[in-house]
């Protein structure tokens, strides 16, 4: 009876799927408390089949998503929760990531195109070639991005152009176009028997194809790329039922089968709804394996004058309106650590990353710009590569841990410059999450890099949580309120800058 009762007690639950770059999570949340009941985590395999070229393989993103709400619901069960009180799922992803399916076999032509590639180097070279006065900024006035490897449209381009699947799919018009969250939903709500082709505002704002004051498919830019629309999923909000689960019914998650799926957000846009960054001039800066500080512009997209994107940060609901957000994007953070890790042999788990940095306290005049897939915000410089400098014969192995941690910490700092000078108002204040968070090393580092202090949340899956709160709040399920005086209080760790003797300016 005990536990029968505890069960009762718990109330609505929401859950969310989590697709990153590096991994996947299943997460389910209180929606009254927005407590963490129960995850798990399951690593994602990146393939680099040429020099600068990055690929996943769908059905194994696919997989992960089903073995994570699999363990996670063993895990519930375990914890003698009721599965069936989760009201509503939400899908948050890793942005831009490319996808071709077949809509007759529900098979992916080809593998993901992951967002840091850099195969469309000459694509993007010859169409900025062809804009007047050679500008990367040509479309910016409608999509809010520069022309750039980083978004969607050129990376379906190439495959269009070099994949002899994809082109003859695109023919015969059995080929469908998504970024994660439209192969993971579409697949979820029943594939090729009935599955739900959508995105949502703020996936769709990373593809180029994208208007973000009309806020749907822009004719003119897919005439610009020569991509037919039709192949396009349709665009709907970020909260509000997109379709319901559809799960075999002999896995211990095919409980979750009927269950509507009601969130989507792209990873950084979740991140930033985690984060409660609901008014305007608020931000939060998300340490994965890229780095990303996206700040609250409200209802008007603000243009930055100094590199940064503009996007779309949410729309909580089919008649809301549209929040906009500007964005300083960096594409190696986490991805820093793995190359230490995977490439150089230098440390065999990320933790190990802290010890070595902090055993030297500093990195000897060594610096480290890790611009695999040439630099990001506020340059936008697909030519630039990596470079380590200031190495003597007294380096070693932990000043170069040190040094990665720098810059992170100091490619933070760029973007926030901008940032600010974009804004006119300097933040105060940095709200933080991600994975690379639990590094108390980088958090104190960024504190004394930035000049400000750092805050981090003490429960880390913003990102996760921004999808559930969205999913929960969608119309139709309406388990989690979003009205600020019923928002959870969030408990944080602060990271105040310490006057540093070496100086970091």
């Amino acid at each position: 009876m005990a536990a029968f009762s505890s069960r009762v007690m718990l109330g609505p639950l929401v859950a969310a799927i989590d697709q990153g770059t590096s991994s996947t999570r299943f997460l389910v949340f209180n929606a009254k408390t927005a407590e963490l009941l129960s995850h798990h985590q399951v690593e994602i395999n990146q393939s680099f089949p040429k020099e600068g070229w990055v690929e996943e393989d769908p059905k194994e993103i696919l997989q992960s998503v089903y073995e994570c709400m699999e363990r996670t619901c063993e895990k519930l069960t375990q914890l003698n929760v009721d599965i069936s009180n989760i009201k509503a799922i939400g899908v948050t992803n890793q942005r831009e990531t490319t996808l071709v399916w077949d809509k007759e076999t529900g098979e992916a032509l080809y593998n993901a195109i992951v967002w840091l590639d850099l195969r469309t180097q000459s694509t993007v070279e010859r169409l900025i070639n062809k804009t007047p006065g050679r500008n990367k900024n040509h479309l910016k006035h409608k999509t809010g991005l520069p022309i750039s490897t980083y978004f969607s449209a050129v990376k379906l381009r190439w495959l269009m152009d070099n994949v002899d699947e994809v082109a003859e799919a695109v023919l015969t018009r059995r080929a469908m176009f998504g970024t994660v969250d439209s192969w993971l939903i579409w697949c979820l709500t029943g594939g090729k028997s009935g599955g739900v082709h959508c995105t949502d505002v703020t996936n769709a704002s990373r593809t180029m194809l994208f208007n973000i004051h009309t806020l749907d498919w822009d004719p003119e830019l897919c005439k610009y790329f020569d991509i037919p629309m039709e192949i396009l999923p349709k665009v709907r909000s970020s909260s509000e039922i997109y379709g319901l689960m559809k799960i075999c019914s002999s896995l211990k998650s095919g409980c979750l089968s009927g269950i509507p799926i009601s969130g989507c957000l792209g990873d950084q846009s979740a991140a930033l709804v985690g984060q409660m960054c609901f008014q305007e001039g608020q931000a939060k800066n998300t340490y994965g394996t890229g780095c990303f500080l996206l700040r609250n512009t409200g209802a008007k997209p603000v243009m930055s004058e100094h590199g940064l994107l503009t996007t779309v940060a949410y729309k909580l609901g089919r008649d809301k309106p549209a929040c906009y957000a500007l964005e300083g994007s960096v594409a190696i953070a986490g991805a820093v650590v793995r190359w230490l890790k995977d490439n150089l042999g230098i440390i065999q788990t990320s933790t190990e990353l802290e010890k070595l940095a902090a055993s030297v306290g500093t990195s000897y005049g060594c610096y480290f710009v890790p611009a695999f897939s040439g630099l990001y915000a506020p340059y936008w410089e697909p030519s630039a590569r990596g470079i380590i400098c200031g190495l003597t014969q007294f380096t070693n192995k932990s000043h170069l841990a040190f040094a990665a941690l720098e810059a992170v910490c100091f490619q933070t700092r760029e973007i926030l410059d901008a940032m600010n000078q974009d804004s006119g108002i300097p933040l105060t204040q940095l709200q933080v999450d991600g994975g690379m968070t639990s590094n108390r090393l980088l958090m104190q580092l960024q504190a004394d890099i930035l000049c400000i202090p750092v805050v981090k949340p003490s429960m880390p899956e913003t990102t996760a949580l921004g999808a559930a709160m969205a999913a929960g709040a969608a119309e139709g399920v309406s388990v989690w309120s979003l009205h600020p005086e019923d928002l959870s209080e969030v408990t944080s760790e602060k990271f105040e800058p310490q006057i540093n003797p070496e100086g970091h300016k």
